[in-house]
C-alpha cells in the first residue's frame, strides 16, 4: 500500500531501498503541516523539570549549549537570530504530538524512539553533524535550508560543546517548507540553517551501541544469577610465591565463568525489559482520586483504555513488557493486551466484567501507566 508520507512509496519499498541506505526527499509528507505547538508552548515545557531541553546559541564562530529547566527570563534576553530550542520527548508530553509518532508504525516501537521539536529564527542551527541513527525531519511552520552528504572528513571543532564537523563538504541542498520530510539514515551528516522563523520535528530511531547491549544484558544476567555463591577453595595447597597469581585459581574462576550461560528466552526477556524501560526522567502520574476497581471495570467497559504517553509496551510469544516489567500471559491476556500494545488502547467492548485482565488493568491504572480513553490524563 502507498504511503503518502513516504512520497507514495509502500513502506516495503522505502525499506527496501532507502532504510539505513539512502537519504529521502518527500515533498508535501503532510500538506501544510502546521505542527502540534508553538513557540510559547515549547518555552512552557522548557521550564518544566520532567522535560528535556537545550538551547544552542552561536555567535561568529563559537557555541554554546545550556540544558532546561530554564528560567523564563532567559528566553527575553536571546538575540534576534543565530539560536535554537530544542525539546525532546515531546510524543511523552502531548496527545498530538504521540499521533504525530504513530504515523511512523512502519518502524517497528522497538526501534522507534521519540519526537523531537526544535525552534529556531533566522539563521539558527546546531551546526553540521552526523548522527549514529536514522531520521525523519519533518518540517513545520517556516523553512529551513539542508545541506546534506556523507562524511568525508570526520574532524571536529575544537572545544565546541557540540560535535560539530569541522570542514563539510555536502553532496546536495534543498530547502523544506511546512510539510515537506528528509529521510536520512545513520551517519549521513546534515546541517540544517532556518530561512526565517521554523520549526523542525525530528523523528529518531534507537540504535544502541554493541557495547551498551553487553553491558546492559551483562546487568540482566547478574540479576538473576545465585547471589549467595562464593569462590571457595578447600583444597588450597601451600604456595612458594606468595604474590604469584596461581594457575589453580585462575582454573577455578574459568569454570565458574564458564558456567554462565543464556537461551533466546534470556535474550528476548532482556530485550522487551531493556527497550520498555522509562528514562531517568520519566515519571508517571498515578491519579489523584482513583476509582475503586469496582467503578474502574465499569469506566473502562465504558470507554476504553489506552497507555499513557509515557508508557512503552512491547510483547515476545507468551512474555509482555510495560515500562520494565515483565508479565506472562495466558491465552485470555494474549489477545487484548497484543492489542494495547499495537494500537496503544484498548476498546472498552474488548474488556470483560472482571478477571485477571482487569485487575492487571486496575494495577496499571493506579501506576499511572494507563488511562481511561475520556480521561484527562490521557494526556
Amino acid at each position: 500500500m502507498n504511503n503518502p508520507l513516504l512520497g507514495g512509496l509502500s513502506a516495503s519499498t522505502f525499506l527496501r531501498r532507502h532504510w539505513q541506505k539512502l537519504p529521502l526527499l518527500v515533498r508535501s509528507a503532510i500538506p501544510g503541516f502546521s505542527g502540534v505547538l508553538d513557540l510559547g508552548d515549547m518555552i512552557d515545557l522548557a521550564c518544566r523539570d520532567d522535560c528535556e531541553s537545550r538551547l544552542v546559541v552561536r555567535i561568529a564562530d563559537r557555541w554554546s549549549v545550556e540544558h532546561g529547566p530554564f528560567d523564563r527570563r532567559r528566553f527575553s534576553r536571546l538575540p534576534g537570530r543565530n539560536w535554537t530550542l530544542l525539546l525532546q520527548g515531546l510524543n511523552q508530553m502531548l496527545p498530538a504530538a504521540r499521533q504525530l509518532l504513530s504515523r511512523f508504525d512502519f518502524i517497528p516501537y522497538s526501534r522507534l524512539d521519540d519526537l523531537m521539536v526544535s525552534y529556531a529564527p533566522a539563521g539558527g542551527g546546531v551546526g553540521a553533524h552526523f548522527d549514529s541513527y536514522d531520521v525523519f525531519l519533518l518540517q513545520g511552520p517556516g523553512r529551513r535550508q539542508w545541506r546534506v552528504g556523507r562524511p568525508h572528513d570526520l574532524a571536529l571543532v575544537e572545544n565546541a560543546p557540540l560535535k560539530i564537523l569541522k570542514r563539510f563538504s555536502p553532496d546536495g541542498q534543498c530547502v523544506l517548507s511546512a510539510g515537506d520530510m528528509l529521510y536520512l539514515p545513520p551517519e549521513f551528516a546534515h546541517d540544517g540553517i532556518a530561512v526565517d522563523a521554523c520549526y523542525t520535528y525530528s523523528i529518531g530511531f534507537r540504535a544502541p551501541s554493541h557495547r551498551e547491549l553487553m553491558s546492559q544484558f551483562l546487568t540482566f544476567l547478574e540479576e538473576r544469577l545465585d547471589g549467595d555463591a562464593r569462590y571457595s577453595d578447600p583444597d588450597l595447597s601451600v604456595q612458594t610465591h606468595p604474590a604469584q597469581l596461581g594457575t589453580h585459581m585462575i582454573d577455578k574462576v574459568e569454570r565458574i565463568l564458564g558456567d554462565i550461560s543464556w537461551t533466546r528466552r534470556d535474550v528476548a526477556e532482556f530485550l522487551g525489559s531493556y527497550l520498555t524501560e522509562p528514562k531517568p526522567h520519566v515519571l508517571f502520574a498515578a491519579p489523584r482520586k482513583p476509582l475503586s476497581e469496582l467503578a474502574f471495570s465499569h469506566a473502562c467497559r465504558r470507554d476504553g483504555v489506552e497507555l499513557a504517553l509515557a508508557s512503552l509496551m512491547l510483547y515476545a510469544k507468551a512474555n509482555l513488557f510495560i515500562n520494565g516489567e515483565q508479565y506472562k500471559m495466558n491465552q485470555v491476556l494474549a489477545t487484548p493486551m497484543r492489542r494495547l500494545a499495537n494500537a496503544r488502547r484498548l476498546l472498552g467492548h474488548r474488556i470483560p466484567s472482571h478477571g485477571p485482565l482487569t485487575g492487571l488493568l486496575y494495577r496499571w491504572y493506579r501506576a499511572g501507566y494507563i488511562c481511561l480513553s475520556n480521561s484527562d490524563s490521557a494526556g
